[in-house]
């Protein structure tokens, strides 16, 4: 079937970057064929993105997103890794390097507004370069900001202007990490292109690779969101995104706990205390999320009661399209600082001089794991 009768065009998104078709509005790049006389012309989705928050569900191979990762390795270019540090090792692109190649990786670390202000951004970078070289990735520079805020900013258009060397350059990221938010900005200060790619707070919202040009003819080539179903933010209802992700910085909530007590972060996650001395659990969550405490022997009966009403979000309906749970116990050594890092939710700081002993319960397949304290 040609492309004709296929209904599509030579042109693509400019929000997205897929190839836009008048056929069919139930798969990708989709427009009213009236919509082509816009300037610029963005598909359906895009649209509806833009003007009404809304986004439709599209199914987008992930074999593709790796074939176009692989490619990159053939090419002589900077590769620009954006990554979420709330959810660090959750956005993280595993085995980055190996498609890479040869390609230098500059690592934007992106949402630093989220962390208390009275964080120490010198210590952050040193902890963020020892966690990305535990998880094999080489970084030609870190580079902490908020292209929200507009924090940090200029240091990522230094990092370009130093590291580019008349190379185009790939941005890659995992889903929600602020990819598109970030190229918005390099467009208004990097590029002469007056369009801007779409911003949205669902996953997924670029669909193909989109070609900024350069005024030397090089390109920034955005590409799509790796999903990664091992990200809390990738297994829930999209309505529960917004309580997930928080927009502005976390006020950290501090429990001291004894031996046997719970604490469900809504209907979402449950973490217990199983073993050791009383101390203090500090809590890095979304703030929009309720937090509620109760005895470990009474926490199966309790959530069966009650999740997705007195524990919160999401509702019980919502729940049936979670995985259901998988514990995960966890010692955290005497006298240490460390996170019990839960992927796509945030984290737990454990102030532990005696050790403790930990079960975590989240949906089947999420990361989640014992790290050294980011603060």
């Amino acid at each position: 079937m040609t492309e004709q009768q296929l209904g599509q065009t030579a042109e693509a998104c400019a929000g997205c970057g897929v190839r836009l078709q008048t056929d069919n509005p139930d798969i990708p790049g989709y427009l009213p064929e009236a919509a082509l006389q816009r300037d610029p012309v963005i598909c359906q989705r895009c649209f509806r993105i833009r003007n009404y928050n809304e986004v439709s569900s599209v199914a987008v191979d992930q074999d593709d997103f790796l074939r176009l990762l692989g490619s990159i390795a053939s090419t002589d270019s900077l590769v620009v890794h954006i990554v979420d540090l709330y959810d660090f090792e959750g956005s993280l692109i595993s085995g980055l390097q190996r498609f890479v190649g040869n390609n230098p990786v500059l690592l934007v670390v992106n949402k630093v507004d989220l962390l208390p202000k009275s964080m120490n951004l010198n210590r952050l970078r040193n902890w963020v370069q020892k966690q990305a070289k535990l998880e094999g990735l080489r970084t030609l520079d870190i580079i902490l900001c908020s292209a929200k805020r507009n924090i940090g900013f200029e240091h990522v258009i230094e990092g370009l202007d130093k590291h580019r060397k008349g190379r185009d350059v790939y941005v890659v990221g995992a889903t929600n990490v602020g990819k598109s938010t970030l190229i918005n900005r390099l467009i208004r200060d990097y590029s002469d292109m007056e369009r801007e790619l779409t911003t949205s707070r669902y996953p997924g919202t670029t669909l193909d690779a989109v070609h900024i040009p350069l005024e030397d003819g090089k390109a920034i080539i955005d590409t799509p969101g790796i999903m990664y179903a091992s990200r809390l933010t990738e297994v829930v209802p999209r309505s529960v995104l917004q309580a997930l992700l928080p927009e502005k910085p976390i006020k950290p909530l501090v429990y001291q706990l004894n031996e046997g007590q719970t604490l469900f972060f809504g209907s979402l996650v449950r973490f217990d205390f199983v073993q050791g001395e009383r101390q203090s659990f500090t809590l890095y969550l979304s703030n929009a999320l309720n937090v509620h405490r109760t005895k470990l022997e009474r926490a199966d009966e309790l959530y069966e009661d009650h999740r997705g009403e007195l524990l919160g979000i999401p509702t019980r309906e919502e729940l049936e399209e979670i995985p259901a749970w998988t514990r995960h116990s966890i010692r955290v050594p005497r006298g240490s600082k460390s996170d019990v890092f839960i992927s796509g939710l945030g984290w737990i700081q454990v102030n532990s001089t005696t050790g403790a002993l930990v079960d975590v319960h989240a949906p089947k397949g999420v990361k989640v794991l014992l790290r050294e304290a980011m603060i």
